[in-house]
């Protein structure tokens, strides 16, 4: 029980033991002149009044129910089913914790394994855990449990420049101390076909995104094949939307897939909480990272589930353990198989589709504008990159002042030789007129 003072000479008692002279000696690290009584307070409000204050305030803040999107570089504004909040927010999953004891814990396992057959299916791959913290924990983890395969024997991965800008950094940041030697995201110039000539027998790994972060669409197959023939492995990042319409990364020879779960279900939520979903091949299972639920039937012969594997520290003996992440984004992954269940395989194509149809909608009426050019050269998916006449920022600030509209992401930032290059998003959510509105804004502000 925590001790207070009570009269004058109690509390002179106190300071004197901690060497103080008076209470305001405690606060004389505080500038004198943000001291109390200095702050500038208002006067008090009733509820009525500070709820009307707060609501004044909010509605200055800019948020995608008032505006027009085309940004996504990584986080993606796609329609999410009533259904989806209504179960994650059931109290039951919302303050749900790891299911430590499966015979009280059936629901929330059996969640886990329904979402760990739906990344199966979509990747293509025979196991999957629930989950990573994001796409680019999911990286950093692929990389650790490739250099796991080799026990160490090899320290390279290559890496294209091409896959989302803030993984690598993650990555990079995640695997310091490993000896790690990174190769490829260097040179703007090196295809994919120059990165697969890059492994050799000191390669780990060798990491794609597909569709990578210019929206382009690759082909894979090629790329495992030149991977395989050095025994490394092939690590691709992905677009779960995508994975709708496009062929699986393990029917295409992928070893580890992985990437950003939050277009399953998951609002845009101000940059988190997302979920990085990871899937790889059933021999690596071992050296996975996370949890993984199984399904079995108990003495009665009735179905029932159980965390099968759980391979980190908190579990097992740490010189045993795949890595120190410590929980899965469960209400995310919850969220996510929510969304897949809703919309099956024909509702996730059908969003896959119209992603597609409507940015090539959208690339068409903006390559007809003077002074803009599409990059068109290799096919895309919902993403794809425009030159500009004029620098990015100052146009996306225009859009948004002038028209209300959320530009495309300036690879300016990641990219110094894609300088006024913006990376324009479409999803299902943009209409043809939001389209052809975004094409007349553009020609207005660029004249």
């Amino acid at each position: 029980m925590t001790y207070v003072p009570h009269t004058s000479a109690e509390v002179a008692e106190m300071l004197k033991r901690i060497g103080v002279g008076r209470i305001e000696d405690l606060f004389e690290v505080v500038p004198a002149e943000h001291r109390f009584p200095a702050v500038d307070l208002p006067q008090p409000l009733s509820e009525m009044e500070v709820m009307a204050e707060l609501r004044a305030l909010s509605e200055r803040n800019v948020d995608l129910n008032h505006l027009t999107c085309f940004l996504g570089a990584g986080a993606y504004r796609h329609f999410v089913p009533s259904v989806v909040q209504h179960i994650i927010s059931r109290s039951e999953f919302y303050t749900a914790y790891t299911p430590y004891q499966p015979e009280v814990s059936q629901g929330t396992l059996q969640a886990i394994f329904e979402y760990q057959s739906m990344i199966c299916d979509l990747t293509g791959l025979d196991v999957s855990n629930a989950s990573h913290y994001d796409g680019g924990t999911a990286l950093a983890e692929a990389i650790i449990m490739a250099m796991s395969v080799f026990r160490g024997r090899r320290n390279r991965i290559v890496i294209s420049r091409a896959v989302h800008p803030e993984y690598r950094e993650t990555m990079r940041t995640y695997t310091q101390g490993f000896g790690i030697e990174y190769v490829g995201d260097d040179d703007p110039a090196l295809s994919l076909e120059d990165l697969a000539a890059l492994v050799d027998d000191n390669t780990a790994c060798l990491v794609v995104q597909n569709p990578d972060f210019f929206g382009r669409i690759h082909r894979l197959a090629p790329l495992a094949e030149a991977t395989h023939a050095h025994k490394a492995l092939l690590v691709v990042v992905c677009d779960p939307i995508a994975l709708g319409m496009l062929k699986a990364p393990g029917a295409e020879g992928a070893d580890i897939a992985l990437g950003e779960g939050q277009p399953l279900g998951n609002p845009l939520n101000f940059g988190g909480p997302y979920l990085g979903f990871f899937a790889c091949r059933e021999e690596h299972v071992r050296r996975m990272a996370g949890r993984l639920v199984g399904e079995t039937v108990d003495v009665r012969g009735q179905r029932g589930y159980v965390l099968t594997l759980s391979t980190r520290e908190q579990h097992i003996r740490r010189e045993k353990a795949t890595s120190n992440i410590c929980t899965n984004q469960g209400l995310n992954a919850l969220a996510a198989a929510v969304y897949l269940a809703a919309l099956g395989k024909c509702g996730l194509q059908k969003v896959a589709q119209l992603c597609y149809h409507k940015a090539h909608y959208a690339a068409q009426e903006i390559a007809a504008l003077e002074g803009f050019t599409v990059e068109e050269e290799t096919p895309f998916f919902k993403e794809f990159v425009v030159h500009c006449p004029r620098p990015v920022a100052e146009i996306n600030e225009r859009l948004l002042r002038e028209h209300r509209i959320l530009g495309g992401f300036d690879l300016g930032r990641f990219y110094p030789e894609r300088a006024g290059q913006m990376l324009l998003c479409v999803t299902e959510m943009n209409t043809a007129a939001e389209i052809r509105r975004l094409a007349q804004a553009l020609r207005e502000v660029t004249r």
